[in-house]
């Protein structure tokens, strides 16, 4: 097999490929092998006329297309293998010579993985996150569990103030008539809370069990239905019902019931050095994103437009199972948001851009800095992924494939590449 290498525009490279004459009539006998069954010539039964027979019934050529698929699939592998070629997409095959007896000639057109230029990656200069935690951020984490812990109940001597929970019954209508999505039942409100468009919380105010309220407003410009963005609503509101929380005392006998300490300034305690262990933990992400950040921006690379479209779908499959989990799907997510799929994707497109390219520039300087995952490395990472699922180790191993083990790798030295960054950036 002869093979030729020729570089493209951009990241786009062809490559000349001639078969032997032997490999293609390999292929043709593997293309009858696969395709005898059927065919059906009179006087044999079907599925048993030899080769010879059906390429004289049929014509030679009817054996080609499996043949040059099956030919031209290893050639292009094997081709690509031999000279360290990455495609990142499939390529783009055109016949240019075939026939019985005949090399088998053909070009492959694909797109490869782009060239990274590094730019500064040692020495970044961050700053470093604020890990105080105030004891406004306490009091604030108390009062969560206090409101957690809230008894509800319902006020009938007065009407509704901010901060109560109002039980409503409610339907829009633009124009006169009911849109869809605009009507609900026994639908509990936090007044103040924001949930509802502008001023409509607020013309609640007052209202008492019973009362109906016609609560006029607009929505906004950018609001997520298109068809109801800037237009003027009329919600017939009918109040069922008013709730207030009613908050525990902050108090010595508080922290016994709502944690294992029996005083309240050991419950602070405890709160304020779980808030320290997060802010922590939450700040060496944050260095590391932004060193990564400014490394990724530093580097030049031209990105396939294949690549980032691929990432999208990554994006939005990862999106869609997230939303399974919490009991929606896509389909009702782009139409509650009032979008359609090419919107919902033209979103995440900056997002797809920045990760291939982050992975790209880690990936370089991976191999500049010939940083590897050793045996030991990776055997401890499968372990520990073995503890996470409560399985033996050795029954988690017969699960995992060569791509298993290859993603595994790769994990762990990106992992090393970041923290060589971190190390070598200047936190001040």
């Amino acid at each position: 097999m002869n093979v030729k290498v020729e570089k493209k525009d951009k990241n786009i490279v062809e490559l000349e490929i001639e078969v032997e004459a032997e490999k293609f009539e390999e292929g043709l006998q593997r293309s009858y092998q696969k395709n005898v069954r059927k065919f059906n010539v009179p006087g044999f039964r079907k599925g048993k006329a030899p080769r010879n027979i059906v390429e004289r019934y049929y014509g030679k050529e009817v054996l080609y297309e499996d043949a040059i698929n099956i030919v031209c699939s290893e050639a292009y592998d094997e081709a690509i293998k031999e000279n360290d070629i990455h495609p990142v997409d499939m390529p783009s095959i055109e016949i240019k010579e075939v026939g019985e007896g005949k090399n088998l000639l053909f070009t492959a057109s694909v797109t490869v993985l782009p060239e990274v230029e590094l730019g500064q990656y040692k020495g970044i200069e961050i700053e470093k996150p604020d890990v105080n935690v105030t004891d406004e951020e306490v009091e604030a984490e108390i009062k969560k569990v206090a409101e957690k812990n809230a008894r509800i109940m319902s006020v009938e001597d007065r009407g509704i103030q901010k901060g109560d929970l109002a039980q409503i019954d409610f339907e829009g209508f633009i124009d006169g008539e009911p849109f869809e999505g605009g009507k609900a039942s026994d639908y509990i409100l936090e007044i103040g809370s924001g949930t509802f468009i502008e001023g409509f919380e607020d013309q609640l105010i007052g209202g008492r069990p019973g009362d109906d309220i016609d609560v006029n407003v607009t929505f906004p410009e950018d609001y997520g239905k298109k068809e109801l963005a800037g237009k003027q609503a009329l919600f017939k509101v009918i109040v069922n019902d008013v709730k207030v929380k009613e908050l525990p005392a902050i108090d010595d006998e508080f922290a016994k019931d709502v944690s294992e300490f029996d005083t309240l300034e050991e419950y602070k305690a405890d709160i304020r050095k779980k808030l320290e262990d997060n802010k922590e933990h939450m700040a060496k992400h944050k260095i590391e994103d932004d060193v990564v950040n400014k490394v990724a921006e530093n580097a030049t690379v031209d990105i396939p437009k294949v690549m980032i479209d691929t990432q999208v779908e990554r994006l939005v499959r990862s999106f869609d199972a997230r939303l399974r989990y919490q009991g929606l799907d896509l389909d009702k997510y782009i139409t509650i948001m009032g979008m359609d799929y090419n919107t919902f994707r033209e979103q995440l497109r900056p997002e797809a851009e920045k990760e291939v390219r982050t992975q790209l520039v880690l990936e370089k300087i991976r191999q500049v800095e010939n940083i590897n995952a050793s045996d030991e490395e990776v055997e401890e990472e499968i372990k520990s992924m073995a503890e996470n699922m409560k399985q033996e180790v050795d029954d988690f191993k017969k699960h995992l494939k060569d791509d298993d083990i290859e993603y595994i790798k790769t994990n762990i030295e990106i992992r090393k590449v970041i923290k060589l960054l971190v190390d070598n950036a200047k936190i001040a």
